[in-house]
């Protein structure tokens, strides 16, 4: 089973959040890091399905949409954690990503959402 390997989306790139997760050797990658800047979400989405990444997105409207399009047209997805942006400080969506992360597996996050509010204690 491996590692759960994250790919923050541009919505929810903040340098605090991701330098702690880096500082925590969470394996994570911006957007930025990767030259996808300004790409739809469909193209973030499938980046990080075939770089064998789990998207993290504040975007949830947009990102539960997809995914819900996608499994009715009988496809997946690398897998989605989405969390809402002005709800958590860094602290709790540090806790509860690794909570997240040390949970599960990134073969069981394929094709799958998961609401960070849910790893939020």
């Amino acid at each position: 089973m491996s590692k759960i390997l994250l790919y923050i989306d541009e919505d929810s790139m903040d340098e605090d959040f991701v330098q702690a997760l880096r500082s925590r050797n969470v394996d994570v990658l911006t957007v930025a890091d990767v030259g996808m800047l300004h790409k739809s979400d469909e193209e973030q989405l499938e980046w990080a399905r075939e770089n064998h990444r789990v998207i993290f997105s504040f975007n949830t409207r947009d990102f539960y949409r997809l995914h819900t399009a996608l499994i009715e047209q009988g496809l997946s997805h690398g897998g989605i954690i989405l969390a809402p942006q002005q709800r958590y400080g860094i602290g709790d969506l540090m806790r509860g990503v690794l909570k997240l992360i040390n949970t599960k597996s990134l073969e069981t996050m394929q094709g799958q959402v998961e609401f960070l509010s849910n790893w939020i204690n």
